[in-house]
């Protein structure tokens, strides 16, 4: 029973600590992979590298939105896309949405160019489910940049407020599976699994 459920938000919403909680309990009854972006196989991986490192600061946008795309495109057609095929539950910290928030938006590359090169990498494969975590006026990205941060947690604060301009846009589109990632652990791991096992229920 294939599906393909995607964790979007920003930096430090929960995404991880949810996602985790999400695939022990899957994987009790149904075959599951968890993995991330960028990254999921070795070649996506040494690109999240690159993307990531704080050295290349001369990185221009069009190059940054490019190869996360390039990312996404080997991740898919070498470990998603075949999982799905072999019928496994697929549960993906960040996808499409995030180059669309980091890139379209803060960025300024626009949203349609993003997804445009962005369908180019992924084909037809697309999350059933993609969970937008709304941490509303919570600033989460400080909390991680006191631990340190990569090239982009470093950003200014002006990226990183063009970065909840971008997430408040999706969340009021209407096109995701918003969740108050404001509650508890378990509230939000409960609403999220609501959602989930009635999709798995109508298939």
């Amino acid at each position: 029973m294939s599906l393909f459920i995607a964790f979007e938000g920003p930096d430090g919403c929960g995404k991880t600590t949810i996602s985790n909680k999400v695939y022990a309990e899957l994987s009790k009854k149904f075959e599951c992979i968890k993995t991330r972006e960028p990254g999921g196989t070795e070649i996506s991986e040494k690109i999240r590298d690159f993307i990531l490192d704080n050295n290349n600061v001369d990185m221009t946008s069009r190059t940054e939105a490019l190869l996360y795309a390039a990312s996404r495109a080997q991740h898919v057609e070498q470990l998603i896309e075949p999982a799905l095929k072999m019928g496994k539950i697929v549960i993906c910290e960040r996808f499409i949405v995030s180059s669309l928030v980091y890139q379209g938006y803060a960025r300024g590359l626009g949203e349609k160019s993003v997804q445009e090169i962005n369908d180019f990498a992924v084909g037809e494969v697309a999350p059933d489910i993609t969970f937008l975590f709304d941490v509303k006026e919570n600033n989460s990205v400080e909390r991680k940049l006191k631990e340190g941060g990569d090239r982009l947690e470093l950003e200014k604060g002006e990226f990183h407020s063009r970065v909840r301009e971008g997430y408040r846009s999706l969340i009021q589109s209407g096109r995701y599976t918003v969740i108050d990632a404001t509650q508890s652990v378990e509230e939000v791991f409960q609403n999220c699994m609501d959602v989930i096992l009635e999709r798995l229920d109508r298939k």
